[in-house]
């Protein structure tokens, strides 16, 4: 019996999805981008609006978000020395994404809810 070959329209679909997911899956990287896009700039600003992530999380995942071009890492020359993090434009392009999860979220949410 010859193997199965994949649908190729499946994975068009499945690689792009699968890369992008690389990126900002995980429990805090949506959360980070939209703490610094809503002008959370300096480390403790970020972390306390997002209830629950530690430091060393927050600097981890900073990190990949900044190698991944979604986050910028600013060093303020001045007494004492100031890290600023600011949202690259890059990251606009996650604007829709970001838009689209919270609107089927709240759709889910009540959706689940009312059968209740």
């Amino acid at each position: 019996m010859a193997a199965k070959k994949p649908c190729l329209s499946c994975l068009d679909t499945i690689k792009p999805v699968r890369d992008a997911l690389e990126v900002i899956n995980g429990k805090w990287k949506l959360p980070i981008i939209i703490s610094v896009a809503t002008g959370n700039e300096r480390f403790t600003d970020i972390q306390e609006s997002i209830p629950g992530i530690t430091p060393k999380v927050l600097a981890k995942e900073l990190k990949e978000l900044e190698q991944h071009q979604l986050i910028r890492r600013v060093v303020v020359d001045d007494y004492p020395v100031k890290i600023l993090y600011k949202p690259e434009s890059y990251s606009d392009t996650l604007t829709p994404v970001i838009n689209a999860l919270k609107n089927w979220g709240l759709n889910h949410r009540q959706k689940i809810f009312e059968k209740g």
